[in-house]
């Protein structure tokens, strides 16, 4: 039994190399153009909300080859209930973004580096209201954004991604995503 338990144990072991050895060598060597959909979630830190707030998303691209590309991408956030003085308020967040893309595959390795560089528009809406005041703040920043971000794509269709956006002067993302590729 001992000898059948080894067996097994070594034809598993042997089994998940060759499967690692396989994603590793194949990985980056697609020519081909590939579109790719998404969803994310991180936090966005706007300097008009007291901290950070929640945010979920989706986002989008086309790689036209190994390493260019373009994306497009939406997060909206969570309603974050603060104080502005003594008047309690609640503030979100909603992004778009439109980038270029360059993507740094790592030899023989599935993970990659990306960098992005395009257009965002941020809008940040605060309201509150208490018996002596209310504030009613929209801003809306549309400007050059870009960000980075640090990924691992196992097979040919799926990755995960961390990263980071420079959204605008006042606002940040740090986000992870899951995207499927077709």
């Amino acid at each position: 039994m001992k000898t059948l338990s080894k067996a097994l144990l070594a034809l598993s072991a042997s089994s998940v190399l060759a499967m690692s050895a396989n994603a590793a060598i194949s990985y980056g060597t697609s020519e081909a153009a590939q579109p790719y959909v998404g969803v994310k979630v991180g936090t966005i830190d706007a300097d008009q909300i007291d901290g950070n707030v929640t945010s979920y998303g989706v986002y989008g691209g086309y790689n036209f080859d190994q390493n260019f590309g373009v994306e497009a991408e939406y997060m909206g956030s969570d309603t974050k209930d603060f104080n502005i003085g003594a008047t309690p308020v609640e503030g979100d967040v909603k992004t778009y973004g439109v980038y270029g893309t360059y993507r740094y595959n790592f030899n023989n390795t599935p993970i990659y580096a990306k960098g992005k560089l395009g257009v965002a528009k941020t809008e940040v809406n605060v309201e509150g209201r208490n018996s002596s005041s209310s504030i009613n703040s929209n801003t809306d920043e549309t400007g050059i954004a870009g960000g980075v971000a640090l990924g691992y794509k196992p097979t040919a269709n799926f990755g995960v991604e961390l990263g980071y956006n420079y959204l605008s002067s006042d606002a940040n993302m740090a986000a992870i995503g899951a995207h499927f590729a077709f």
